[in-house]
């Protein structure tokens, strides 16, 4: 039996050149394009399959994170089609796009409470925010952790530098959770980096050869930073040959304490991604 079609993309035009798609399965974003290139990387040999997380774009990571929790890994979010709402994204005085999810037969096999979560997709002329909330419609009080899984096109992950996160501490999810102290460098990529930062406020920049992307959070105290390495990266299948050169993952998330919301309550988190001018002033120490 043939799996069922996924939904068709929506697509919504932005400011300027500005560009995204998205699909409901997931709530998932696919592309972002500004200033005349895509920002998001997806693999070309992503799976596009119901029930099958998509590689790349922006997955939505809720209840849980990881295999922090008793449900599946990342949650069930990213693997299930959410609603669309009802504004035509075509209409040029479309905002965002928004998706909606509401708890299901399916979600509550693997998360028993009533809640709805809602994610809004807003490009600017050079920046795109994504928003993810979440309401308690339950008549206890629930916990669950949360993060946007963006991975962000790179040239060459060996010339990426991620800086803001120097005089941070981190977990490192490589070495089974290891506690780390700060670097007091960016942080390089010369083969598997999956860390986990806590309490992270300032705003981070991603450079990578000219280009300079600044990163910001809003209700997410964590930052998770990602990229498979050779090694790992060709064990997977839906990432094409030298694919996890192309793409780091820097993550809005809130891992390491979990979000608990009462009865009614409801929490919002952001991240706001920021075209800014040339890398050469964090070029000294990178």
């Amino acid at each position: 039996m043939n799996a069922p079609a996924l939904p068709a993309p929506l697509i919504l035009n932005g400011p300027g050149d500005a560009r995204v798609e998205a699909s409901a399965f997931g709530a998932h974003l696919l592309s972002w394009h500004c200033r005349g290139q895509e920002r998001l990387y997806l693999s070309p040999n992503a799976g596009f399959g119901a029930g099958k997380a998509i590689r790349g774009g922006v997955p939505v990571i809720f209840p849980q994170f990881g295999e922090r929790g008793d449900g599946p890994r990342h949650g069930f979010a990213r693997t299930l089609t959410w609603e669309a709402e009802s504004a035509d994204p075509a209409d040029p005085q479309a905002a965002r796009l928004s998706f909606r999810l509401a708890d299901r037969e399916e979600t509550r096999r693997h998360w028993p409470h009533r809640f709805e979560a809602g994610l809004d997709i807003e490009p600017g002329a050079d920046r795109l925010r994504i928003a993810l909330s979440v309401r308690n419609r339950d008549r206890s009080a629930f916990e669950f952790s949360a993060a946007l899984h963006t991975y962000l096109a790179v040239s060459d992950i060996a010339t990426t530098l991620v800086h803001g996160l120097e005089d941070r501490p981190y977990l490192d999810s490589a070495q089974a959770g290891a506690a780390c102290p700060p670097s007091d460098a960016p942080v390089r990529f010369d083969g598997e980096v999956d860390r986990i930062y806590a309490d992270t406020r300032r705003p981070l920049r991603i450079t990578d050869g000219e280009q300079m992307l600044r990163c910001e959070a809003e209700g997410f105290a964590d930052t998770v930073v990602w990229n498979p390495g050779e090694a790992l990266a060709a064990g997977m299948a839906d990432l094409a040959p030298g694919g996890h050169r192309r793409f780091v993952c820097v993550e809005a998330a809130q891992v390491l304490r979990p979000v608990r919301l009462e009865p009614g309550e409801a929490w919002t988190g952001a991240q706001i991604l920021i075209l800014e001018g040339s890398a050469a002033q964090y070029r000294i120490g990178g």
